[in-house]
């Protein structure tokens, strides 16, 4: 049992007060689709559930990536910080500005699309 009590100690804590977004935060997370394990351990401690799988369709495999709900991200980084100390290491967080000019997505503090980074040919 100390094992398994070890193992999660580098397991962050949640923000003390979790609410609705109700402006753009400073940062946004994005997920390196291609490094994604599709294990979704960041789904359970999102504190406010803006990840969810890719589509399988947009991928065609049998475990998809996991993707960001851009505009509902409050930037807490909770989801990266899990990702990195108990799988993979396949979210970063970005600042807003350049989150934006990288990807050409501008975020609004309205809780609406864009929803993960569109697939690049």
């Amino acid at each position: 049992m100390a094992e398994t009590a070890d193992h999660y100690k580098n397991v962050p804590n949640l923000p003390p007060k979790i609410t609705d977004k109700k402006k753009k935060p400073k940062l946004v997370a994005v997920v390196d689709e291609d490094n994604c394990t599709g294990c979704q351990v960041c789904v359970t401690f999102c504190p406010v559930n803006c990840i969810a799988p890719v589509p399988k369709t947009k991928y065609n495999v049998p475990t998809p990536p996991v993707q960001i709900k851009f505009n509902e991200c409050i930037g807490c980084s909770v989801c990266a910080r899990v990702c990195t100390k108990l799988t993979w290491d396949a979210i970063e967080m970005l600042p807003i500005a350049e989150f934006e000019t990288k990807y050409k997505i501008e975020l609004t503090d309205e809780k609406t699309p864009p929803y993960g980074i569109p697939k690049t040919k």
